[in-house]
């Protein structure tokens, strides 16, 4: 049973104040990462951030995830690191509705969903925030990515399907819940 909030919207079960928790959340995941990798690019370039997007973008999960109370990640539908990063069915449902929204004209940046979802664990609030692919993640996401890159890429992650995107893509997205 799922008790609706999509776009943001509080409805049944889900408050104002927990989106806003959530949202805020999302923003210091995307805002620490972000400023990470643009320091790793600007000491090693792109093939250095691969380290940081590896390392440290689980590493800054955990951290916001114990400091909140909330479970805090990224998702993908083209995974980069499948073990950590595979959606859930809610997940992975909520993304082709992200993609879909976008073929529609909506503004990746905005997109969120929350929703009260009650499963054999209980009952979770769980909010999903696109992650928008901007000019910075084309040089490990895009459809050309240098040499140098392909190589640290397929040392790193062996398996990887996160590459072909263009800026204004949905790259994935910041998925959080919490007991309700």
């Amino acid at each position: 049973m799922i008790l609706a909030a999509t776009a943001g919207f509080a409805q049944e079960g889900v408050q104002d104040a927990d989106i806003a928790e959530a949202k805020a959340l999302a923003e210091r995941f995307g805002t620490t990462l972000q400023k990470e990798l643009k320091a790793a690019m600007t000491d090693g370039g792109p093939q250095n951030a691969v380290k940081v997007c590896r390392e440290r973008a689980p590493a800054i999960a955990a951290e916001l995830s114990e400091e909140s109370g909330w479970t805090v990640g990224r998702t993908s539908l083209k995974l980069r690191n499948a073990e950590l990063n595979a959606p859930d069915e809610w997940e992975r449902a909520v993304l082709v509705r992200f993609d879909e929204r976008k073929a529609a004209g909506e503004d990746v940046a905005t997109m969120t969903v929350a929703e009260v979802v009650e499963s054999d664990d209980g009952s979770r609030l769980r909010f999903m925030k696109a992650i928008p692919t901007v000019q910075l993640c084309l040089s490990c996401h895009g459809k050309i990515v240098n040499a140098n890159v392909s190589e640290a890429l397929a040392e790193a992650y062996p398996e990887d399907q996160a590459r072909g995107y263009e800026v204004g893509d949905v790259r994935g997205a910041f998925t959080l819940s919490t007991p309700r």
